[in-house]
């Protein structure tokens, strides 16, 4: 791995990390909470002191070889995608650490779950009582989601121009979907229209739930779980506990908008309709969405619930789900057995690519079903010419092929996940729903991890391993799977 490449990373993931703390800072030194005051800010001084260490060797180090490191070649993509798992691994870390110093976790193993489970935005929580915690830990949580949604990699070539060289690959190995690309000329540009998109709709999402009757706390932190896709609330029962039909149909909205590609708001912003109207994913995505709550909600009225209850239960849940947010307005581990089923399969679909939602995503799953159709054609019109089309274009065989690895590859880690859990002692579908919610990026599973409960009493080794799934499923696999081949090469590169 490159070492300047590297130490860039770290050095601003590290001071972004630190900067994030200033948040619940200010909120636990408002409510006079000093012993929450001084878990965030020994972190916050100590991580902006290692930045601006380490920063000031790399200028040394370039300034004094500068010739030497002008000519240095671009960073490999190897490198980029390795420096993306460590700069994720590193920030999931630093963010447990308020958590355990607080007293909020009691192990260390707990603290990096819930860490990791946070920036990941899965929201698989290990607390049976949120409720007991400090206003300004429970603004922490939510505020991984946030920062992690959209992307720690993306905010930085965002805010730090230094990444002309290598941003690209440094966002692609952090962005979602199996093709990536730039909606402006420079990737720092693309960056900061994202961010942009994604901060006025947090504040739009915070004000309409503060109108719904939502504390400004509580409304900023379900706006960051909510955009975020990630789940985490204030309340033990989470959504739920509000009473509010409201605050349900706003997140349901939201919810459903953090699904979809941030692309098509840019597109619509820029006056691009026909690029929308002929994006095949959203519309798979609306579809899917509508098919899914009449399905559940039809479930839910054939087991007693009235029409509008049923529709306003099976809309919120099945939006949650599909977008891996992993909120609950109900106990849908009670509801009835195709309601549950139907939910489980959203939990393999996902999001759009280039959301904050994880899943395979919905767009690999409509080349898959296209290229489906087009074998059974050429069985039946062997002479035939075929192809997939996605958004009106063909698309190439090589992009179907690296579709195919990827589920294949997302399947698998899934299923040794699920041996995992068993392995542990979980029930098979404890075992199972819980894989697939962890490397999904959904949070609760079914059974004792439904909606309801929590993973506390998982033994601390399957709650490591949970934490490589979760990060695996949000850096899409193959990032976490290289930084593993490529991390040997780099240690003995450090210690040449």
């Amino acid at each position: 791995m490159s070492a300047i490449l590297f130490a860039r990373v770290f050095v601003c993931v590290c001071a972004l990390a630190s900067v994030s703390l200033a948040l619940p800072l200010a909120v636990a030194a408002y409510d006079g909470d000093w012993r929450a005051a001084a878990a965030f800010a020994a972190p916050f001084a100590v991580g902006l002191a290692a930045a601006a260490a380490i920063g000031v060797r790399i200028s040394r180090k370039r300034s004094g070889n500068h010739d030497r490191a002008a000519a240095a070649p671009p960073p490999v993509p190897g490198d980029a995608i390795a420096a993306v798992g460590v700069a994720w691994i590193a920030v999931c870390l630093f963010g447990a650490i308020p958590l355990r110093v607080c007293g909020a976790l009691p192990s260390i193993a707990d603290a990096v779950f819930e860490s990791v489970s946070g920036f990941t935005t899965t929201g698989a929580t290990v607390l049976a009582d949120v409720e007991s915690l400090p206003r300004a830990v429970n603004l922490w949580r939510c505020e991984t989601h946030w920062l992690g949604g959209m992307g720690v990699i993306a905010l930085v070539v965002a805010l730090v121009p230094m990444f002309g060289i290598g941003g690209f690959r440094l966002m692609n190995a952090e962005s979602t979907g199996p093709e990536k690309g730039k909606l402006t000329a420079r990737i720092a540009d693309t960056a900061k229209v994202l961010w942009t998109l994604y901060v006025a709709l947090t504040a739009a999402q915070t004000a309409l739930l503060r109108l719904c009757g939502m504390g400004w706390t509580d409304a900023l932190c379900h706006a960051f779980s909510t955009l975020g896709t990630g789940g985490f609330s204030t309340r033990n029962a989470s959504i739920a506990a509000f009473a509010s039909p409201a605050a349900e149909w706003v997140c349901t909205a939201f919810m459903f908008a953090a699904a979809l590609n941030f692309a098509v708001y840019y597109r619509l912003l820029a006056r691009r309709g026909e690029g929308v109207r002929a994006a095949t994913e959203p519309k798979a995505l609306a579809l899917l969405y509508c098919c899914a709550t009449a399905l559940v909600a039809a479930a839910l009225a054939h087991g007693g619930e009235t029409a509008g209850r049923s529709v306003r239960l099976a809309a919120f849940q099945v939006a949650s789900i599909l977008s891996t947010t992993g909120f609950a307005s109900a106990d849908f581990a009670t509801w009835a057995p195709v309601a549950q089923a139907t939910l489980f399969a959203l939990m393999l679909v996902g999001g759009c690519s280039g959301s904050t939602a994880g899943g395979v995503k919905v767009v690999r799953w409509t080349i898959l079903a296209r290229q489906a159709g087009v074998e059974v054609q050429r069985m039946l019109h062997p002479r035939g010419v075929y192809s997939v089309r996605i958004d009106g274009v063909p698309v190439h065989e090589g992009l179907v092929v690296r579709v195919g690895a990827f589920v294949f590859a997302y399947l698998a880690l899934s299923c040794v996940t699920a041996l995992a859990g068993a392995a542990a002692g979980l029930p098979p579908l404890e075992a199972v729903t819980a894989a697939f919610s962890m490397v999904g990026n959904v949070g609760p599973a079914l059974g004792s991890l439904g909606p309801t409960a929590n993973f506390g009493a998982l033994p601390a080794a399957l709650k490591l391993w949970y934490c490589f799934a979760m990060l695996a499923g949000r850096l899409e696999i193959y990032t976490m799977l290289i930084l593993l081949l490529r991390l040997p090469r780099c240690i003995v590169r450090a210690n040449a």
